[in-house]
């Protein structure tokens, strides 16, 4: 069972690695929902914008893993921004979950040309974290100045930052601010599936580097292990997608072993710098076209 978690600002623990769901559809989101707590996982990322809500209640509910054992995020896409649209679509994600509650609730992009509706929408998640139906709220893809700028202009500090970091795109200037004010780092495509995502950029995908592979064959590991390990080793949470379930358990078999400090140093000299997904401060509804479910 993958039970080690992380305090979060506010007191409530994290599980440091748990399931993300970007791209799983229908069954294939239930399913693999369903077989990762029942492989050991807690912890269960999912989102109003991946249209999958009420697949990922069902697979919890068909796991047979109490809910109170179970840590549930889900997110705020953009086009619910604003105060009162963000209470209603609280409302539509728990119903859709089949819950009435959520661990955590996150601003899914920080949107820079509507910041007072970015500002309403923290403040609606403040008001359920002081209500009870939250246990923790933070943000999704904010960069530094986002942060610094909701932290002056909000009362609760956030407990999550999830963002793109990977052995290829590690933004530790990002990473030192949410040490510097107590956020808690969580790495969405922690492997590093997304690169390339925003064209050629002449980097080698984490999963096929040399030195990953040699780190993972000293250990008897697979290189997406090693670079997990490497995360987990660094303090972060991290939220690997897969809808296999051999590699659900393989993402989860990363704690019984350790790397060293000359092999995390190999990895951490991986970073390029370069950005795989889109720039946070290009973030709008009309670049990333979606329609959210309202029913």
């Amino acid at each position: 069972m993958t039970t080690e978690t992380i305090t979060l600002n506010d007191g409530v623990e994290i599980p440091s690695l748990g399931l993300g769901v970007l791209a799983s559809e229908g069954d294939e989101a239930r399913d693999a929902v369903a077989t990762a707590l029942r492989t050991g996982y807690r912890l269960v990322d999912t989102a109003a914008a991946y249209g999958n809500e009420r697949q990922v209640g069902a697979g919890l509910r068909e796991s047979g893993v109490d809910r109170d054992d179970v840590f549930l995020t889900t997110k705020l896409w953009m086009t619910d921004y604003g105060y009162d649209e963000t209470l209603r679509a609280f409302d539509t994600s728990t119903a859709k979950l089949g819950v009435d509650h959520v661990d955590l609730y996150l601003l899914h992009w920080p949107w820079p040309a509507s910041w007072d509706e970015t500002v309403a929408s923290y403040r609606a998640a403040e008001h359920l974290l002081k209500e009870g139906r939250v246990s923790a709220v933070g943000v999704a893809n904010f960069k530094p100045d986002h942060l610094r700028k909701l932290v002056a202009e909000t009362d609760v500090v956030p407990a999550v930052n999830q963002i793109e970091l990977h052995p290829n795109f590690q933004q530790p200037d990002q990473v030192a601010l949410h040490r510097e004010l107590g956020i808690v780092t969580q790495a969405w495509s922690p492997i590093g599936g997304v690169y390339g995502w925003a064209g050629e950029n002449g980097a080698v995908p984490p999963l096929q580097n040399e030195k990953v592979q040699a780190i993972a064959d000293a250990h008897g590991k697979t290189p997406a292990q090693v670079i997990l390990r490497w995360h987990l080793q660094e303090g972060r949470s991290v939220i690997p997608k897969s809808v296999r379930p051999e590699r659900i358990a393989e993402n989860a078999d990363v704690f019984d072993f350790a790397l060293s400090p000359e092999q995390m140093q190999d990895i951490t000299a991986l970073d390029t710098g370069l950005r795989g997904a889109i720039d946070p401060d290009d973030a709008t509804p009309e670049v990333i076209d979606l329609t959210i479910d309202a029913a």
